[in-house]
């Protein structure tokens, strides 16, 4: 028996504006929407989809899973997502290997990096 990836999912008080940022951030489309409950996101190019769905309580701290994004020009992508609404947290810089942690609208990280 195995198992194979069908999304990765977000927890959210609310859902629906966090999903739509994300779909406009990596050039997606919302292509379910359950009653404001549980949204999809469509991206482009993958192999997975990005879910949102709606808890009562933000996870507390630092989310334990993130995503690691890759872009041809760095500074032009984390410029444009920090005029998207996200907040840039650390840069880092590890023997030429560049990349930035940023958090999205609800607070979650993802990291940003040039491409390898």
């Amino acid at each position: 028996m195995t198992l194979t990836l069908g999304m990765i999912t977000f927890d959210s008080a609310e859902p629906g504006p966090l999903a739509a940022w994300w779909a406009e951030q990596v050039g997606g489309r919302i292509e379910q929407e359950n009653d404001g409950w549980f949204y999809m996101v469509d991206v482009p190019d993958a192999a997975h989809k990005l879910a949102f769905q709606k808890v009562p309580d933000p996870t507390p701290g630092k989310n334990r899973v993130h995503l690691d994004l890759i872009t041809e020009d760095l500074d032009a992508e984390v410029a444009r997502l920090t005029a998207a609404g996200a907040q840039e947290y650390e840069r880092h810089d590890m023997d030429g290997f560049r990349w930035v942690t940023l958090t999205d609208p609800d607070g979650n990280r993802f990291c940003v990096s040039g491409s390898h």
